[in-house]
């Protein structure tokens, strides 16, 4: 057994992970107690890092050796590394030959760890000469980049997490903390405990599990955060709530915005966002007048076609009332990857150079090229996120290179998207796992390694540096992602003639030791760093200048901004509405966002069945009036169309969503959530509605904003199938019953988890819909991929009415029988009671002839246990509840004892916001009451 102390892949929170392993295998994970991000806690997903590691789910969903797609269509051929790495240098070198170097694009990611990102930032402006180069850390953060460099002068959060002990007030808007960075919400319940004079104010379309803690709620129409951050501007002005001398001697440009913002008045703000005037008057003297507040704010700010100017608008309140600068006063941007801000520090964006340099200023390129020893390095900026893949659609851009991420999933408008990688002549996908959507476009694969085999470093969302370290050896063929580039940039080097290398590097130190040296004299110095230093004294934040011996905690305390003239700078900020207005054809506001156990395009969550649990299906959630307006009940298949696409989902009553608003979680791609158009075009996830608008500074797309209409569907005919399979073979299954989801107007395939006797199981679901009931090949198909296809099967069918059903029961060793598979199609009104034998693994043998009965009833007996709460401890809604009857006292007093009993919400503590909610829901029975009396 071997221990080793790594950081978390997820989130940009950064926690510090110890990782257990035996040999080659990765047994375990818990907090590193040690790392200051975390102390030892972890989230749902960092907790079970571990499930989604083992040899198991290795040999079936990672790319385990390098794979060429001989012609489009056809199923890519084992190749070897020497060979493939040719092939690449020698498309992209034609291309550059043939078309220029701006006809080739990298698109990387913010789970590269910054060594990577390095490497391919030089690979791209250093060799290739273009700066056509960016990541998916655009559709995440880059409007909290601008934002930031146009009020403060640099991309620097200027706060930390401790600031959360010392703050007064918080200001938490377009964020799920609870959701996004749980462990940081933990935090912020630790500092409400500590402090209950903190007042929390949190602002969002939606009522999320964050706005559970907030002392005032400001559930804005999406996207009017600037006319919210205007109006409470206008009131602080109003009431005398604003520093003048602060402003005075650290600002400048406060006359244009005070103008702007003049005409922002109360009545207009409540009206515009949809909230009372004196909530808007709370939010402004909470904000204005306590001692001191920090802002927290992520993708509802980020994600939107004015993304910048909500950023600098929300920093000028900061300014304005100078809640900056000291312990618990700033306005701090929660990075949404684990390395979004190790991109931004080495310019890993098609705008940025290394170390902060702005790209237009020809000082800042000169500096570039002398560190890299080449002549120069372009000065126009390359094609962002959007821009590259429209570009590789219109034929511009030939040659793409795709590393560690999934833009067949994640980018909005996907028709656009398919169509780039479809059109573009050589697409490189560089990845950990086979299964994700863009290697179906791949003319080559390149297998990287991922978390627990890697070595570099990440910084976290308080611009702190941790390690990341292996604790197994690389499975297969795969390689370290820097690796690859530096190995393909020697090939292309002599493909293009160069005589000699701008990659002399044989370790990631060697790669960061040269990033350092960038920063020196930057914002961002990191030159008293090192690995040997980051080994012994732990993570650290920057900047830390060479003879440092810490970083510094937080920024312009002196109230100095690396600004020209020294000052922060007011930006003014004119409120626009979203891009893409509700209108009679398409009334309702689509919204989209994390779910709380789940991460990006689930290709590492969506291995462990376990993390299905709370959210087990894809659906959108509306206002339950909306749904009785057009007629919709609970569970029933929609419509959701926006001008780019639709797609078929279930519908959910919802109280987090406002009248006229609608909620689809980001990960569900084609993976998960399939089906075919009646033009036979296959769906691709919640991405086909999603709008390309996005921030002109930015270039940011607005995800958080799409105009959609919702219409019932018809499609009489529905089947389900469930099925317990060996480890080995779960995921593996679930790849194959991909492609067969396209031959149904609507299809679902996700996994499930459950244990036996300690042991646990993996299950697969498949659940479909259609006008009529599809050819029996395609049925038996499903069956035999669900382990319904041998002889013990007990079957039913009735080809006339469309009924087929089937099911599967094993001896157990105490003589009774257990359902491990089974298969409804037609009528599935039996869905409930049959789910709960074979999901709870009750005894089966006395129901034999029901489960092959259309429209049995459900029997006494079977009781579900109902939806998993607590994922640690695998606690469900049922238990929950009917401990809480029992439970008297004040709501603390019952949370605590309902703790005690069922242990949920007492590991990683994720589930706490929904136990609250729910013993606030649940009254006490009479006879609990009269027994604490008593």
């Amino acid at each position: 057994m071997r221990e080793t102390r790594s950081t978390c892949p997820y989130c940009g929170v950064g926690c510090g992970v110890i990782i257990e392993s035996d040999g080659t295998e990765i047994t375990g994970v818990r907090g590193d107690p040690d790392h200051p991000a975390n102390f030892g806690r972890l989230c749902t997903k960092g907790s079970t890092l571990h499930l989604t590691a083992s040899a198991t789910v290795t040999r079936q969903t990672r790319l385990l050796q390098p794979m060429q797609r001989l012609s489009r269509g056809e199923a890519p051929v084992a190749t070897s590394w020497d060979s493939a790495l040719d092939l690449a240098a020698g498309k992209f070198a034609q291309v550059v030959r043939e078309h220029g170097p701006d006809a080739a694009g990298f698109y990387v990611s913010g789970q590269l760890l910054t060594e990577d990102y390095y490497v391919f930032n030089k690979l791209a402006k250093g060799l290739v000469g273009t700066n056509n180069i960016d990541t998916n850390s655009r559709l995440c953060m880059s409007s909290a980049v601008a934002g930031y460099k146009q009020a403060l002068g640099a991309d620097a959060p200027p706060t930390c997490y401790d600031d959360l002990k010392h703050a007064q007030c918080l200001f938490i808007v377009g964020s799920n903390t609870a959701w996004a960075h749980p462990i940081l919400f933990r935090r912020i319940e630790d500092a409400k405990a500590a402090n209950p004079a903190l007042k929390i104010v949190v602002a969002d379309p939606r009522r999320t599990d964050t706005a559970e803690i907030a002392d005032l709620f400001l559930p804005i129409q999406p996207g009017t955060d600037v006319m919210l951050f205007n109006g409470m501007l206008h009131l602080m002005l109003r009431e005398g709530w604003t520093d003048a001398a602060y402003i005075a001697a650290h600002t400048s440009g406060f006359g244009a915005l005070e103008a702007t913002v003049r005409e922002c008045t109360p009545g207009k703000v409540a009206q515009v966002c949809g909230i009372p005037v004196y909530d808007l008057l709370a939010a402004a003297r909470l904000f204005a007048t306590s001692a001191a507040t920090l802002s927290l704010y992520c993708q509802g700010l980020n994600q939107s076609s004015s993304g910048t100017a909500k950023n600098a608008s929300l920093i000028n309140l900061h300014l304005a009332t100078a809640q900056i600068g000291r312990p618990g006063a700033g306005p701090f941007s929660l990075t949404g990857q684990p390395n979004a801000m190790g991109g931004r520090e080495v310019g890993g964006l098609a705008n940025l150079l290394s170390a902060h340099r702005d790209m237009a200023n020809p000082a800042h390129r000169a500096e570039v090229a002398a560190l890299w020893g080449v002549p120069s390095v372009p000065g126009k900026p390359g094609r962002t996120a959007v821009e590259m893949f429209q570009a590789a659609a219109d034929g511009e851009i030939r040659a793409l290179w795709i590393a560690c991420t999934n833009p067949a999933q994640s980018m909005p408008d996907q028709a656009t998207v398919r169509r780039a990688l479809e059109r573009a002549e050589f697409v490189v996908v560089q990845e950990a796992f086979a299964t994700t959507a863009t290697c179906a476009f791949a003319d080559l694969l390149l297998p990287a390694t991922t978390w627990g085999e890697k070595e570099g470093t990440v910084t976290n969302s308080e611009r702190r540096i941790s390690r990341v370290r292996p604790a197994v050896p690389a499975p297969g063929e795969a390689r370290n992602d820097w690796s690859i580039a530096v190995a393909f940039a020697h090939r292309l080097e002599r493909q293009l003639g160069r005589g000699f290398t701008l990659f002399p590097y044989e370790t990631p130190e060697q790669v960061w030791n040269e990033h350092r040296e960038s920063t020196r004299g930057r914002d961002l110095d990191i030159t008293g760093m090192s690995y040997a230093m980051l080994e012994t004294a732990g993570p650290q934040q920057w900047p830390m200048k060479e003879g440092d011996t810490v970083g510094r905690v937080r920024l312009y305390e002196d109230g100095v901004f690396p600004t020209p003239d020294g000052r922060a700078r007011f930006v003014d900020t004119v409120y626009r509405p979203v891009a893409e207005a509700r209108e009679a054809r398409y009334p309702f506001s689509l919204n989209t966002g994390r779910l709380r156990d789940q991460w990006h395009g689930m290709s590492r969550t969506g291995t462990a069945g376990r993390l299905f649990g709370h959210v087990p299906e894809p659906a959108v959630q509306l206002h339950a009036q909306d749904m009785a307006r057009r007629q919709i009940g609970e569970g029933d298949l929609v419509h959701v169309t926006s001008k780019r696409g639709s797609i078929l989902l279930p519908a959910r009553a919802s109280a987090e969503v406002g009248l006229n608003q609608a909620f689809i979680a980001m990960h569900w791609g084609e993976e998960y959530l399939g089906g075919c158009s009646s033009t036979g075009t296959r769906l691709a996830g919640i991405n086909a509605l999603t709008t390309p608008a996005f921030c002109p500074s930015s270039k940011q797309p607005e995800l958080k904003h799409t105009a959609v209409k919702i219409l019932k569907a018809e499609l009489p005919w529905s089947l389900l199938g469930m099925a317990w399979l060996p480890a080995g073979e779960a995921l593996a299954a679930q790849r194959a019953l991909q492609p067969l989801m396209a031959m149904f107007p609507f299809a679902v395939c996700v996994p499930f988890a459950g244990s036996t006797q300690g042991q646990a199981r993996s299950g697969l679901l498949f659940r479909a819909a259609a006008h009529e009931a599809p050819d029996d090949a395609l049925l038996e198909k499903i069956e035999g991929l669900l382990g319904l296809q041998a002889a013990d099967i007990l079957r039913y069918a009735d080809r006339r009415r469309g009924q087929r059903r089937c099911a599967r029961l094993v001896r157990r060793v105490d003589g009774s029988a257990a359902l491990e598979a089974f298969l409804l199609g037609g009528d599935t009104s039996a869905e409930a009671w049959i789910a709960t034998l074979l999901r709870e693994e009750l005894p089966a043998q006395t129901y034999g002839r029901m489960l092959l009965s259309p429209g049995a009833r459900a029997p006494v007996a079977v009781q579900s246990r109902g939806r998993t709460v607590c994922t640690c401890f695998d606690v469900a809604d049922a238990a929950i509840q009917s401990e809480l009857v029992r439970c008297s006292g004040t709501p603390d007093e019952r949370l605590a004892r309902l703790q005690g009993a069922l242990k949920c919400g007492t590991n990683c503590g994720s589930c706490i916001p929904e136990l609250k909610r729910m013993v606030r829901a649940t009254p006490v029975e009479v006879e609990a009451v009269e027994t604490a009396a008593s």
